[in-house]
């Protein structure tokens, strides 16, 4: 099939970046918290929106909206400031991107990121200038697996989403383009194809966008 649409994550797709993640949610949860929580078990809980992950692990309760913004906020503070002198996009994704450009495709960012991040990493690059939309966490109700972050992002690029194909890290954002109705390829920045067999979605795993299996999504 060919495509008319790219929607991308960001964090382990675009940018190799999750360790870094995970140090700074260590870092405030067990320093500042008081979670008293391993660097293993936090990476395991951090997922969908940062309000979710303080949810998951302290309790629906324990923290006002404007607390898990400020948390939210200090979190990413220590992780731009750790991983900016390690900024960079994953092997080939200029190349890639320009590609799709030429070949006509609109591509837009689908992420559970909060904008302040999501600015951070596209403006530093820079790679704004390639997508048409970027939904962030704050555009949806519900992160993946829910659909809706990829289901927004087909409806601004005004495709159906049958035509959208995603690039995703994880299985969790794999189960939400299926949800959506749409194909995957996965980037095994942090899984390995293993850990998608559940899903009937994947057209294929690569490791970077050097992989020349990318050809075959163009003309």
């Amino acid at each position: 099939m060919q495509y008319k649409g790219f929607i991308f994550d960001l964090n382990g797709t675009i940018i190799d970046d999750m360790p870094f993640h995970a140090n700074a949610w260590h870092k405030i949860l067990n320093e500042e918290l008081g979670a008293s929580l391993s660097l293993d078990a936090v990476a395991r809980e951090m997922y969908g929106k940062n309000s979710e992950v303080l949810d998951r692990i302290f309790g629906s309760e324990r923290f006002s909206e404007t607390e898990k913004q400020q948390i939210s906020v200090r979190k990413e503070q220590i992780y731009q400031a750790e991983f900016l002198p390690h900024l960079r996009g994953i092997d080939g994704i200029t190349g890639f991107l320009e590609s799709a450009k030429a070949q006509h495709i609109a591509m837009a960012i689908g992420t559970a990121a909060i904008p302040f991040n999501v600015d951070f990493v596209v403006d530093n690059l820079p790679l704004r200038h390639y997508f048409s939309a970027i939904i962030t966490a704050d555009d949806v109700v519900l992160s993946k697996p829910n659909p809706e972050t990829f289901l927004k992002c087909a409806a601004a690029l005004q495709l159906p989403p049958e035509e959208c194909l995603v690039f995703e890290d994880v299985p969790k954002g794999v189960e939400a383009a299926q949800h959506a109705g749409m194909d995957a390829v996965v980037v095994t920045t942090g899984h390995q194809p293993a850990a998608f067999s559940h899903l009937r979605n994947v057209r294929f795993f690569i490791r970077d966008f050097t992989d020349p299996e990318l050809n075959s999504l163009f003309c």
